[in-house]
């Protein structure tokens, strides 16, 4: 898959930046990558359900980096999903941040409670359908999925999540605490950058266990 040029340059900036992650957040992600290595040792499908509480902002940035992830570095049978322990919608404060990134955004509803909208990295896709939905409804899989756990509210009230059989506590901070102040577009980029670095660690390490 051939990506956005925009999307192919950063996708090379941030895995030069993995020297920001800290030793014990990196040894978390790789617990993450040897999951995806084992489906794909299995030949099986990888489904991968990113969780926050309200599926609005780092739940679709975890899932979509990952998305953008496996696809720069070549990696097979990889599905991702998002979700909340509630839905409400997809914040244009975080579609914003990744149209600037060079994701591409089309929605024919943008004034409904819940858009939808139709999300591409690549001419060489069929576009993905982003918006907001709770973690245990379609489209998002029953069963045999890792479940991403990305905010420390939806980790704790979801100890168990029914039907996966892998779960990580990844927390990341939620930039919706800058919403309307002067800092809110520097740090939903800065927010955005954070979890493209770590989704792209994940990756590249599936990838070079390939190698081993």
């Amino acid at each position: 898959m051939r990506l956005f040029p925009e999307l192919e340059h950063f996708c090379k900036a941030r895995s030069a930046e993995y020297d920001l992650i800290a030793l014990e957040r990196q040894a978390e992600l790789l617990r993450l990558s040897t999951y995806i290595k084992a489906k794909q040792q299995k030949g099986a499908d990888c489904k991968l359900m990113v969780i926050c509480t309200h599926n609005s902002r780092r739940s679709h940035m975890g899932q979509l980096f990952l998305a953008l992830g496996a696809a720069h570095f070549g990696l097979s049978r990889i599905f991702t999903f998002s979700g909340g322990t509630e839905a409400t919608a997809f914040n244009p404060r975080a579609v914003k941040s990744l149209q600037e990134i060079g994701f591409r955004f089309k929605t024919e509803n943008a004034e409904a409670d819940n858009p939808i909208y139709e999300v591409s990295w690549s001419s060489d896709q069929l576009t993905y359908q982003a918006y907001s939905t709770r973690f245990d409804e379609p489209p998002n899989p029953e069963s045999d999925f890792a479940a991403i756990m990305v905010c420390n509210s939806a980790d704790e009230a979801c100890p168990f999540v029914a039907g996966s059989d892998f779960r990580i506590a990844l927390p990341f901070e939620d930039p919706k605490i800058y919403d309307d102040m002067e800092l809110e577009s520097v740090m939903y980029t800065a927010r955005a950058l954070q979890i493209a670095r770590e989704m792209f660690f994940v990756c590249e390490n599936v990838k070079d266990k390939d190698k081993d």
